[in-house]
């Protein structure tokens, strides 16, 4: 299986390990993801960073042929979205060590975890629009969200890419770092260090009360795509 997690003092780490296929995800991937999660919960993880093998890219999103579904309403139960949510709405504190790019489904897990830290080879991008889909896991809601709908536009309408020093002034990343994933390891030890009560309240509180609102028209809508792509 090309995800795995484990546990060190009390930190999680969920791995992508396919680095041939930059990192990319099927379904048996994303189960896998989901249970790695899930174990890393059970253990009493608290803060969780996400991260991928190999120097290249941190994730290239959805194998398009192993998640195309020939039944319209298959987007309503959107896998990528479902274990991206999880991870989003777990009491732990999650960090994406983004070494590389982090297009389509994968820049969508990024904005998925809470903080993010970047290499200066990171990129961010969201391209599904050129492929007659959008971003049906959470790439909406979440980067509206986090960076207003001005970026938003500028990135799902028009295509354009956030590089790795823009994602920190932007306040996406929260630093660029030569090895985000021993950077990230060390931000996680000193999240760590604070009250767990506190931290997932507060993480709680962030979130605010309308996003699954946001994430069900997502679903709504690549629905609809999907439909198009059956009928043509």
């Amino acid at each position: 299986m090309s995800v795995h997690h484990e546990i060190e003092s009390g930190l999680g780490i969920l791995r992508l390990d396919s680095p041939r296929r930059a990192n990319a995800y099927d379904a048996a991937d994303l189960q896998a993801f989901e249970a790695g999660l899930e174990a890393l919960l059970s253990g009493g993880a608290r803060v969780i960073v996400v991260e991928s093998s190999g120097e290249g890219a941190f994730c290239g999103g959805a194998d398009l042929k192993g998640m195309a579904s020939p039944d319209p309403l298959g987007p309503l139960d959107l896998a990528s979205q479902r274990a991206f949510e999880r991870l989003a709405r777990a009491p732990a504190v999650s960090i994406a060590a983004v070494q590389g790019p982090a297009v389509a489904g994968g820049c969508e897990l990024a904005l998925a975890c809470d903080l993010r830290v970047v290499s200066p080879r990171a990129r961010f991008a969201l391209p599904e629009t050129a492929l007659g889909l959008i971003p049906a896991a959470g790439g909406i809601s979440r980067l509206g969200a986090l960076l207003g709908t001005s970026i938003a536009r500028q990135v799902i309408l028009a295509g354009r890419e956030i590089g790795a020093e823009q994602a920190v002034a932007w306040g996406l990343a929260i630093e660029l770092h030569d090895d985000p994933r021993r950077q990230a390891r060390q931000l996680a030890r000193s999240i760590q260090a604070r009250d767990p009560l506190a931290l997932r309240l507060a993480k709680e509180l962030i979130a605010g009360p309308g996003l699954q609102a946001s994430l069900l028209a997502e679903r709504l809508a690549e629905s609809v795509l999907y439909g198009q792509r059956g009928r043509g």
